[in-house]
């Protein structure tokens, strides 16, 4: 049984060649052209999405799109019962699977279905955050158009059909751009997307992550000013000696941040309860406190500005930190689909305040303003709870344009981390009940790189079990690496040439030659053949190889009838000598 070669055609052939070339590990061009179009894409969406909240909102609220203070009690306390009564509704008719948001799914699709991230739970993403937000829930709108970004930017991936290996990074300069959009701070979302979705820093990660995060913020500063996310006044440490109490602060901010961590895990151990009676519960609880603290409700950027020039007292500041940490955690543990990173900036913010403003009550004048103590624990906040110090330090450094903070918050940064993952005992809030065991393996990052394409041998011939004796040295003119066996409906196998070479060789022996071999029962070594997509990656291959003790997988192709769907041969030999 011969098979006919796939014949293809421009510009078929074109975007195969594009595709091919993304399989390699080194396709920095063609990266580059992507993280351009994630990047707008991404700024598109993001824009989308803030704007969905913030213009009904601007009409609701008579003062800024997040003066919930000025809202009757009542009011406060119906929107997001309201809110979460609809929400719930939606939810209802979603499949458990489509339900999934966030930074946490990002990750989960990353690890275990190779950075593919559904349509369907970007489109609950949009509109469930726009709901939680619009009716005042304690969640921040960053979570969200991350996911937007990421699922966005694999969903381009994924029409133009393009190879696994490269929507990792295609996910990634969707996180970035969403950062930018968000925060207007293009370089910690380019920090943020390779510490916390790719785990590694490559400069074939680097340079498409960087155009997207640069695309994205452009974007968003057309759409809405080039001002950053918060007015931060001129701020400095006072002197050296500041430095002890500013460790003190990192074990506070390590202390708070491992209770937040620790109470969204423990709210999302009632999973079990129906998911309209979880969100009725945090629409009651937000409702309830914000009769007495609105300051808790929507996104709390305005409490944030408030913390950081010093308006806000000590007793209202560990308050609406409090109180923001139990309705925030307790709320997106039970599965609000809102953010994590902005009620972190309010938490870390108003803490830091009273930190500071107990280190003046201590020594008056002998310390930094409250103002500072709340931009030193907006960072360590925000690295100690997503696990990402490095993006925490950079997201500071780029809100305050002032390279005076890096030294005391490099110290509280580092501080508040290690004190939170040695108690909670957690690699950062994302990892909460997700199974990302082996993600950060040096050999994972390597093969999820590559294509299966870029290794893939070719130099093969196939027939079925059954060859002529006559055609079996017609077979071998070529030589061939491999000799793929295949019948209808059988499973395949490959036999080295050599072997059949060897057999021809003791048939030349013999008086009577027999008429056909099969290929299925000559003495030799045959591997079985396991299919693997030819988008995958080559951590699914030796995955795929893993999974059914095997040595060897086909790329399997769409094949016409007389096409054979062999398009290739990758060994467990090939990818040792790859990785070695």
């Amino acid at each position: 049984m011969a098979f006919e070669k796939r014949q293809t055609h421009w510009p078929t052939r074109q975007l195969d060649n594009f595709r091919a070339r993304l399989a390699h590990a080194d396709a920095l061009p063609q990266l580059a052209i992507l993280g351009c179009l994630s990047g707008l894409l991404t700024g598109l969406i993001a824009i989308a999405f803030r704007l969905s909240f913030e213009l009904p909102l601007s009409i609701l609220l008579p003062n800024c799109s997040e003066s919930f203070e000025d809202l009757p009690a009542w009011l406060r306390f119906s929107l997001p019962l309201g809110g979460a009564l609809l929400l719930g509704l939606i939810v209802h008719r979603l499949k458990p699977e489509q339900r999934a948001v966030g930074v946490g799914h990002i990750l989960d699709r990353m690890r275990h279905h190779q950075a593919q991230l559904p349509a369907t739970n970007m489109l609950w993403q949009f509109a469930g955050g726009a709901i939680a937000l619009l009716s005042g829930h304690s969640v921040g709108r960053e979570g969200p158009a991350v996911h937007l970004g990421a699922a966005s930017s694999s969903l381009l991936g994924q029409k133009l059909q393009l190879p696994n290996n490269s929507l990792r990074t295609l996910t990634a300069c969707g996180v970035a751009a969403a950062i930018a959009a968000s925060f207007n701070t293009p370089l910690a979302g380019v920090i943020f997307a390779m510490e916390v979705v790719l785990m590694e820093y490559t400069i074939i990660g680097f340079i498409p992550v960087i155009l997207a995060a640069v695309t994205g913020g452009v974007l968003s500063r057309i759409a809405f000013g080039d001002q950053p996310a918060f007015a931060i006044p001129l701020i400095d440490l006072v002197s050296l000696w500041e430095l002890p109490y500013l460790l003190l602060c990192g074990l506070a901010i390590g202390l708070a941040s491992t209770a937040m961590v620790l109470l969204y895990r423990f709210s999302g151990r009632f999973d079990h309860y129906p998911l309209l009676l979880r969100f009725l519960f945090a629409g009651l609880l937000c409702g309830s406190v914000a009769i007495a603290l609105p300051q808790i409700q929507g996104v709390g950027y305005d409490t944030v500005e408030l913390a950081l020039t010093g308006q806000m007292a000590l007793w209202l500041l560990l308050a609406v930190a409090a109180a923001k940490i139990i309705v925030s955690m307790v709320s997106m543990g039970l599965g609000l689909p809102g953010g994590i990173i902005g009620p972190n900036f309010v938490i870390g913010a108003c803490l830091g305040g009273a930190l500071g403003l107990l280190g003046d009550m201590l020594h008056p004048g002998e310390s930094g303003s409250s103002g500072f103590y709340a931009v030193v624990g907006m960072g360590a906040m925000m690295g100690a709870v997503l696990n990402a110090p490095l993006a925490a330090l950079i997201a500071v450094l780029e809100l305050t344009y002032n390279p005076n903070i890096l030294l005391p918050s490099m110290l509280v940064i580092v501080i508040a981390t290690v004190t939170c993952r040695m108690l909670s005992r957690l690699p950062g809030i994302f990892s909460i009940d997700r199974d990302l065991q082996g993600y950060e393996s040096p050999l994972f990052q390597m093969l999820s790189r590559s294509g299966v394409t870029s290794l893939m041998r070719s130099n093969f011939v196939h027939h079925s079990r059954h060859l002529p004796t006559e055609k079996a040295k017609t077979l071998l003119e070529n030589k061939p690496e491999w000799i793929v066996i295949e019948d209808v409906g059988e499973p395949k196998f490959i036999l080295k040439p050599a072997d059949l070479a060897h057999y021809l060789e003791a048939l030349a022996s013999e008086a009577d030659e027999p008429e056909a071999i099969d290929l299925r029962e000559i003495p030799g070594e045959r591997w079985r053949l396991f299919p693997v997509h030819h988008r995958a990656s080559l951590q699914e291959a030796l995955l795929t190889m893993q999974q059914n003790n095997g040595q060897a997988v086909y790329i399997n192709q769409a094949a016409a009838p007389l096409m054979s769907e062999v398009a290739g041969i990758i060994t467990h030999q090939d990818i040792d000598n790859f990785y070695r």
